[in-house]
């Protein structure tokens, strides 16, 4: 199956769009119909667990994405799980950074799926986990270079699964691309999702999506148990997947009754 179904007609489009250079007003969407899919092999408390983002985070002190092309930056990059938060920037276009700034946690949960690993949820997270461009509009490029190359270094790692989390409306659809790439080369994965309007065009093969926000899409910064909540729900969905598709998180209304209460 293709990771983009019909590639040469978004191509045109896509064509079409630069020369036009008219915004983001006319861009022409991936859109799928069918997922490829891949059935997990692991339970939850048995796998090596990858964390992908679209944040656009770097080291500070190292070449940041290029969030100016008309392609995207198609690179990225390997991060250890023992880079502090504060050591890290973002190229950030298409969502506001200042909730990841201020926790990491919200787009990026290596806190939280630490916590995870040593209270045996998981059965680890994996050493590096991985950040994209928060702006990548050549999605053929993306499907024929980055998520190759992601997963290759995805086997290469003896990972079990993916967590893929994107940050921005666009990322849903570079997201969605490196999900399909990916289960296409033979890895589960996760995607959750705010913006159930592009997902549903580009059809990653299991989504987990919510009322939320861009920009903290893993759960609102600083809010520890909601965080939690969103990751445990989706990771647990990960084997009961029997077939491509999306479930909402019932985690909104926890939340409501927690700020009615005066707990949050």
């Amino acid at each position: 199956m293709d990771v983009i179904e019909d590639k040469w007609d978004w191509e045109k489009r896509f064509g079409a769009w630069v020369k036009e250079d008219d915004g983001f007003g006319r861009y022409p969407w991936v859109v799928n119909v069918h997922s490829p899919f891949t059935p997990a092999r692991r339970a939850l408390p048995m796998l090596n667990l990858a964390l992908i983002s679209t944040a656009g985070a770097y080291i500070d002190g190292t070449e940041p994405f290029d969030i100016s092309s008309k392609d995207g930056d198609m690179e990225f990059r390997e991060i250890p799980i023992e880079v502090e938060a504060g050591d890290l920037k973002y190229a950030a276009k298409g969502y506001d950074p200042a909730s990841v700034i201020s926790d990491r946690n919200c787009q990026i949960p290596i806190d939280r799926l630490l916590e995870y690993q040593q209270n045996t949820v998981i059965g680890s997270l994996n050493s590096v986990w991985w950040s994209l461009s928060s702006h990548i509009p050549n999605a053929g490029r993306i499907a024929d270079e980055t998520a190759p190359k992601l997963a290759e270094r995805l086997a290469r790692y003896d990972v079990q699964a993916a967590l893929i989390i994107p940050a921005s409306k666009l990322c849903h659809q570079t997201a969605g691309v490196i999900a399909r790439g990916i289960e296409k080369a033979g890895i589960p994965t996760m995607t959750i999702a705010v913006d159930m309007e592009v997902i549903d065009k580009v059809r990653p093969p299991r989504t987990a999506y919510y009322d939320g926000k861009l920009g903290s899409v893993a759960g609102t910064a600083d809010h520890s148990e909601y965080q939690l909540r969103i990751l445990d729900a989706a990771l647990r969905w990960i084997e009961p997947f029997d077939q491509p598709g999306a479930r909402k998180l019932a985690v909104d209304l926890q939340t409501e009754v927690e700020i009615a209460r005066g707990e949050r």
